[in-house]
């Protein structure tokens, strides 16, 4: 029970990073987030299960607090505060965006990363799609032109590093996690604030925009 459940969130994961590639409304964005976030939940929930440890469990708890709850709410609030209509543009069009994908997704089942993904050999797939999740977040960030999706793209490398550990079976101190999401937090309300400076002086949250600024 507890590998099918490992494997649907793990599904859920990589599917809800792709999403974000594809998203055309900065909405579903936030809800795939959402999403992606009670994967980890589901995810930490198992470890708990298998461990014992009420700290993981703690901390499962306050990230579908953090996570599942409150940051979807907050990008919700904030899209239809500024009538964030859709998500900005790529620097790479659609098709040349698919192809990269899948060049992640081949790569990180490649044997170049074979050591990586065969730390624990039952967790061979997992360790794969956790890895190809992490690629995808990366490439969020860099393809995307909208303040928006870059911040949902380091929020989503966050979730994928997480999800990628626990496959692993790295040791990660509980305590280590809750400090993650106390600063999750604090980030989140960086985040507006950056956002609330580009809509005030450039009326956009397409990033591409201060390419042009001088010095």
């Amino acid at each position: 029970m507890s590998i099918f459940v490992l494997q649907l969130s793990s599904a859920a994961l990589l599917l809800s990073v792709i999403f974000l590639h594809l998203a055309k409304k900065n909405f579903g964005a936030a809800i795939a987030y959402g999403v992606q976030s009670f994967a980890v939940v589901l995810i930490l929930t198992v470890s708990f299960v298998e461990t014992g440890d009420p700290l993981i469990l703690l901390v499962a708890a306050l990230t579908l607090g953090v996570k599942v709850i409150v940051a979807p709410k907050f990008f919700i609030s904030l899209i239809r505060r500024n009538d964030f209509k859709f998500s900005a543009s790529t620097y790479l069009n659609m098709p040349l965006t698919l192809v990269a994908l899948t060049a992640f997704i081949a790569l990180a089942h490649s044997k170049k990363f074979l050591p990586l993904t065969d730390i624990v050999p039952a967790h061979h797939a997992l360790l794969s799609a956790g890895l190809s999740a992490v690629f995808i977040s990366l490439f969020l960030i860099i393809n995307r032109r909208g303040a928006l999706s870059q911040v949902l793209g380091v929020l989503s490398l966050e979730n994928s590093i997480v999800a990628f550990a626990v496959f692993a079976g790295l040791e990660q101190a509980p305590v280590l996690q809750i400090g993650i999401l106390f600063n999750l937090l604090i980030w989140i309300i960086i985040a507006s604030i950056f956002v609330a400076l580009l809509l005030r002086h450039f009326r956009t949250i397409d990033t591409g925009i201060l390419e042009h600024l001088k010095d």
